[in-house]
């Protein structure tokens, strides 16, 4: 590797401790040496170390306080600020034209269609009510109301499935996905098929009905493809949706 193919030194020193904080040597609330320090393990310029925290802090790894305790300390992200940071990534590669919108419903189906069966197995009495409370009538609902329910029973859903890990991961791709203004365009043709899409999981979760929820989450994700201008689903995602059955029971297997 050449010296102008070599990453920035603040980079590497970043990298470093980003390593060092992920693999549990340094661990929440501990204290990272001093910039002094840094700078003499490192063998680079206090400014360079200044950087590499600057970086660190940015990616909500550390927080630096000043005065005569202060100094860097590692801190542990919330779910939130991790989903939030996994959103602006995946925002940032389909504003780049990196990721199509297809790309992105195919990515919300491997990720939801088990998410939909896992929900049916695991529900609470609660969850299922909360997932009922975002049901509307296409025939009566005003656009706005309906496009702020139609988000929020797919976070209901995913809520509903008992994995906070799914959560973090399916957040992000539904929020972009939203971004993209589809279901605004719909017409009241349209908003009746998402609602009858919406009552058939809601009735699959609610007989705890895993193969049903994720046959309708899957025909749900394929109609968004569908009604998408000039791109759908790839075909690819038909076999992926028909696996899904068998994905979710292989988790469930391993959780007894």
């Amino acid at each position: 590797m050449s010296v102008d193919d070599r990453s920035p030194a603040y980079q590497i020193l970043a990298d470093e401790l980003r390593a060092q904080i992920t693999s549990g040597r340094l661990r929440p609330g501990d204290r990272l040496p001093t910039e002094p320090e840094l700078c003499q393990t490192s063998g680079v310029s206090r400014s360079t170390v200044r950087e590499a925290l600057r970086l660190l802090a940015s990616q909500n790894l550390i927080v630096t306080t000043r005065g005569v305790s202060g100094g860097s300390f590692v801190v542990h992200p919330t779910p939130a600020q991790i989903s939030d940071a996994i959103q602006t990534g995946v925002a940032l590669l389909k504003a780049s034209s990196s990721v199509s919108p297809a790309e992105l419903l195919e990515a919300r189906a491997i990720v939801e269609v088990p998410v939909a069966g896992l929900a049916a197995r695991r529900r609470t009495d609660d969850q299922l009510t909360a997932l009922r409370a975002t049901l509307f009538d296409p025939r009566t609902a005003d656009v706005q109301t309906m496009v702020a329910v139609h988000h929020l029973f797919h976070r209901a859903l995913v809520a509903a499935c008992g994995n906070p890990l799914l959560e973090l991961i399916a957040h992000p791709l539904q929020a972009v996905s939203n971004a993209m203004r589809l279901p605004e365009t719909l017409d009241r043709e349209n908003w009746t098929r998402v609602d009858a899409d919406h009552r058939a999981i809601f009735e699959a979760v609610f007989r705890r009905d895993p193969g049903a929820a994720e046959a309708a989450a899957a025909a749900h994700l394929e109609y968004l493809g569908a009604i998408m201008p000039r791109e759908g689903i790839p075909a690819a995602l038909t076999g992926t949706m028909v696996t899904a059955p068998a994905a979710t029971a292989a988790v469930d297997a391993s959780v007894d």
